[in-house]
């Protein structure tokens, strides 16, 4: 069976990724199976999703994805360069062929141009001179690009372009085979409201959060899981709930806890202690630590690091593991083929996790710990129980 796989976060399921599942189909083939490697609990951009990842991956089996697996936390809470790297590294575990990725620029030959300049001899020692000059990470890598590519390196500005171009990059440094599957996107970018019929993810987030109504940026089957999951008390979920919380945290970390932060070189560590020792809210301290070289991204991700108990370890090498979280209609074929050959372990029973061992338990155990404190998030208490990761099994999507 051939299979396409997907990355993404899915916070929450809308219109736009519909259509991109729709269009990643259409481009390899009705008979290729579809999956998605989706970010769990807590995001890319530093903060928890809006719905717990079981109910978005059912989203996406119901909206046409034949297998969800998780994104093992220490990877979905990265800089696109590791999202994407972990991303990768799981769907050539699972035996894809090919990868989808919706862009801003669809063409992708010049995306693939891109991703080899900056996986190539001389880029890392360019963009290292560029942010010597104090500028931030992004735009030294777009005049790193520039110098190697001209003017190319302006699709570096859009959001979608740079997470293609890591895909791309990571595929390279793998030596994978996967063929690449450019889907150009539609409607507004990540911040973007409303266009085309369709809206962003950040703009049905702060629709659910204000009471609103997104029924119609939705497609009706998510639709209809987003209301079973709010009439249950289990979302919206806001990052305003861990703000006590974490900074508690911040304030009770020592400073080699501080240093053992991932991304906090650059003596960035200190100037995050000095902040989150100081500040009243969380809010205020990302603002006292930020600088025009270290972007809030970057330090709302450390944030969230701390209060999770994510280290520099814990994202060493890739992700060991792969945990199924729904399975649609060619899902189970594709699980039979991958556990097959799959060189690390394949979790569809939550009781088989507890037999990980080394690496894959300390693992799935922190992203375990990261499951009970998302479910402190949860707006009916009586939702909050912990040790959900232990008994949750993947959702199968009916015959």
């Amino acid at each position: 069976m051939r299979k396409t796989g997907v990355i993404c976060e899915y916070n929450p399921f809308h219109l736009g990724h519909s259509y991109q599942l729709r269009a990643a189909r259409e481009a390899a083939g009705e008979e290729c199976a579809l999956m998605c490697v989706m970010g769990g609990n807590f995001v890319q951009r530093g903060e928890p999703a809006v719905l717990d990842k079981h109910a978005r991956a059912e989203m996406a089996v119901r909206c046409g994805a034949d297998l969800a697996v998780e994104l093992p936390l220490p990877w979905a809470v990265r800089s696109a360069e590791g999202f994407a790297a972990g991303g990768v590294a799981l769907l050539e575990a699972l035996g894809a062929d090919s990868i989808a990725f919706g862009c801003e620029c669809p063409e992708t030959e010049r995306l693939e141009a891109l991703a080899r300049a900056l996986t190539g001899p001389g880029a890392r020692e360019l963009i290292a001179r560029e942010l010597t000059a104090g500028v931030s990470y992004a735009a030294a890598r777009e005049r790193a690009a520039r110098a190697l590519c001209g003017e190319d390196a302006a699709l570096l500005r859009g959001p979608n372009n740079i997470l293609a171009v890591e895909y791309l990059k990571a595929m390279a440094l793998r030596g994978s085979k996967m063929r690449p599957i450019a889907v150009r996107r539609f409607g507004p970018g990540h911040d973007g409201g409303e266009a085309e019929g369709m809206a962003s993810a950040s703009t049905i987030r702060e629709l659910l959060l204000a009471g609103g109504d997104v029924s119609r940026l939705m497609p009706e089957a998510a639709f209809e899981v987003l209301s079973r999951e709010l009439a249950a008390g289990r979302g919206p979920v806001s990052a305003a709930g861990m703000e006590m919380a974490a900074l508690y945290r911040l304030r009770t970390m020592t400073d080699a806890e501080f240093e053992a932060l991932p991304d906090s070189g650059e003596g960035l560590w200190r100037r995050f202690m000095r902040a989150s020792r100081a500040e009243p809210t969380l809010e205020g301290v990302l603002a006292a630590a930020k600088t025009k070289r270290y972007a809030l991204s970057r330090l709302r991700r450390m944030a969230l690091w701390a209060y999770l108990g994510v280290t520099r370890e814990d994202m060493a090498g890739e992700p060991p593991y792969i945990r199924v979280l729904a399975v649609g209609k060619r899902g189970r074929e594709v699980l039979r083929e991958a556990k097959a050959a799959a060189p690390v372990p394949i979790i569809t029973k939550p009781a088989s996790a507890r037999l990980l061992t080394g690496r894959a338990g300390e693992i799935f155990r922190l992203n375990a710990r990261a499951g009970d404190l998302y479910a402190l998030l949860y707006p009916d208490p009586a939702r909050r129980g912990g040790g959900g990761e232990w008994t949750r099994s993947p959702f199968i999507l009916p015959d």
